[in-house]
């Protein structure tokens, strides 16, 4: 059973198929009680007119011999105070329904017709609705029944009318309505539901199929190139966006664009892993050339070449260490770091640089990459500067700005951002000793942004390179 709806088509269909269901069956009840009361009330009215017509002739003062008791064929009795029959149809042969089973009038019990115990319900019907000679009553009872005229029997709603005669006391009339019509009518609605219903049903499902299919072919369309995509490995492929500007259509816009953050993702990361490489050849392979060198003449050994290569490799293995925990996603410490006390502490030791600032200027977020930060602006910075940097700390409403300026010749406009991508460097800052590796300002930028902060460089007052670091302040 799993399997057989184990498709959104067949699922959806069946959900649809359930809910027309549903709403039919309701419906048809509705209808159907609504056609049963309507048919029923049309039934007591109609025996309702035909008890009143008995009961006019008999205000009037018409003997029960000339009475039109089979009009229509239908049953009508006529029972006095006593509950005695004393008029009915001349063909009735059975009647139930009416409290009076009698089919057959019987002789008054005296002269006048009435009994003795009568007297007291002279002035009032047995529903104490009270009567003048010659009214017919307002009030009328309804009930259901049964009876059989001239061999045929039937199903019949009656209706009682109390009538006040003159010489005959109270009477009631009972006249009946036949239900053939209505059980009719309501047998044929059933039978039209029981057929069409199942019908209509069909066509629902199956027009659910078709449109669920139809709306659905995009998608399986772009499960097919997914689907390609990954046995390919070719993620320059694109699946296909339908012109219905839908759902479906702007879930292969969005799955499009993820594709292209993933290629670009890709090249970035196999472009990243070809720069490291490179990079990291140039040092080892000058340290293997010396030591060799010192293996074959140890006279030669160049000892403090061979430190600062390995210094370089340490470097350098801890700057790509960094990017790929930033890469990774890791998320700064919360804790709180006075930044002017970071940046006095990071300018220690260091010639040329000053620092000024506001006393305790604090940030939230990790004290070691925000020290990692400061630190390779101020290297980038005595690398370029002539003779000073300065270093200054402030608040500026919500945020706290750090500043890093130099003396040198700064940085052209078109490369202020090309400095902060990863192995970028100037062609000035290309030598081994002095440009590094290129990946300073890009690990400074990447954890200002990770602090939810900024990096950017600007003119310096003094004509060399401005660079602003700006955190919101905890």
């Amino acid at each position: 059973m799993s399997r057989l709806f184990g498709s959104v088509r067949a699922r959806a269909t069946l959900a649809a198929t359930l809910v027309v269901a549903v709403a039919l069956v309701a419906a048809g009840t509705a209808v159907l009680v609504s056609l049963r009361s309507n048919l029923l009330g049309e039934a007591g009215t109609q025996a309702e007119r035909s008890a009143r017509e008995v009961a006019t002739e008999l205000a009037v003062g018409t003997p029960y011999a000339d009475l039109s008791l089979d009009v229509d064929d239908r049953p009508v009795q006529v029972v006095d105070e006593n509950g005695a029959l004393v008029a009915a149809s001349e063909d009735l042969e059975r009647i139930s329904g009416t409290g009076v089973d009698a089919v057959k009038p019987r002789p008054a019990a005296s002269p006048d017709g009435r009994d003795e115990d009568a007297d007291d319900a002279d002035d009032a019907d047995d529903s104490g609705e009270s009567l003048d000679p010659g009214e017919i009553g307002e009030r009328i009872t309804v009930s259901d029944g049964s009876a059989t005229i001239d061999g045929d029997t039937e199903d019949y709603r009656f209706a009682a009318v109390p009538v006040k005669t003159d010489d005959r006391g109270t009477l009631t009339v009972y006249a009946g309505a036949p239900l053939s019509a209505e059980h009719g009518a309501v047998n044929t609605a059933l039978t039209v539901m029981l057929i069409g219903f199942p019908l209509l049903l069909a066509v629902v499902a199956w027009v659910t199929w078709l449109v669920t299919r139809r709306a659905l072919r995009p998608v399986e369309g772009i499960r097919r190139e997914m689907a390609a995509i990954t046995a390919s490995e070719d993620l320059a492929r694109r699946v296909p966006v339908p012109d219905t500007h839908d759902e479906v259509a702007r879930l292969a816009s969005t799955t499009n664009e993820t594709l292209a953050a993933l290629e670009s993702s890709v090249e970035r990361q196999r472009g990243f892993v070809a720069d490291a490489s490179h990079e990291l050849r140039s040092p080892i392979a000058s340290l293997r050339t010396q030591l060799e060198v010192a293996a074959a003449h140890p006279e030669l050994l160049d000892l403090e070449g061979a430190v600062a290569d390995t210094v370089r490799l340490q470097r350098l293995a801890a700057d790509l260490l960094l990017l790929a925990r930033l890469d990774a996603g890791e998320r700064p410490a919360d804790a709180r770091v006075d930044l002017a006390a970071l940046a006095r502490e990071a300018a220690e030791d260091r010639g040329g640089v000053s620092v000024r600032g506001e006393g305790a200027v604090q940030v939230a977020g990790s004290r070691g990459q925000l020290g990692r930060v400061l630190a390779n602006l101020l290297d980038n910075a005595q690398r370029h500067a002539r003779s000073a940097v300065e270093v200054s700390v402030r608040r500026d409403g919500d945020a706290v700005v750090v500043a890093v300026a130099d003396d040198g010749d700064g940085v052209p406009a078109a490369d202020r951002e090309r400095i902060f991508e990863r192995f970028v460097r100037l062609d000035a800052a290309r030598s081994r000793d002095d440009g590094g590796a290129g990946l300073g300002l890009a690990i400074a930028r990447d954890v200002a942004v990770r602090h939810g902060g900024t990096l950017t460089v600007h003119d310096a007052p003094a004509g060399g390179a401005l660079f602003e670091l700006r955190l919101p302040g905890a």
